[in-house]
């Protein structure tokens, strides 16, 4: 799958790129909200993984804009976050995004989400 990972951090974007292609995806890398959504208007992507808290656009209104694109509504979205709460990971899931997965993720962790990702596309298509 073709992945965007929007991460400000250096370290976790080397990780999350290391473990996506390691597993087959092709991963790119946006470093905040704002760049991401940006390459979404212009880039086929299959999954955006990002996290919450980063610098321009957060992870919140990343979702939200996303959603408002025909094409980009049924996009599966990773949040990855290491200071959320409960209800801040409810109200992302009732705000568009697809699964959570808590910071530091492991690449089981993140993989398990990537693959669920990738069958509910395969449903998706297989429905229209």
């Amino acid at each position: 799958m073709k992945i965007l990972l929007v991460e400000d951090d250096v370290v976790t974007q080397k990780l999350g790129v290391a473990i996506l292609e390691k597993a087959g995806h092709t991963a790119f890398v946006s470093p905040n909200g704002r760049h991401a959504l940006e390459s979404l208007q212009v880039n086929q992507f299959d999954l955006l993984i990002t996290d919450v808290m980063m610098p321009e656009i957060d992870g919140r209104t990343l979702i939200s804009a996303l959603r408002k694109y025909p094409r980009l509504v049924d996009m599966p979205v990773i949040i990855i976050s290491a200071v959320i709460k409960a209800s801040d990971v409810m109200e992302l899931l009732e705000h568009g995004a697809t699964y959570f997965v808590p910071k530091p993720f492991s690449r089981k962790g993140l993989l398990e989400y990537v693959d669920l990702s990738e069958e509910d596309i395969k449903r998706r298509q297989a429905g229209k």
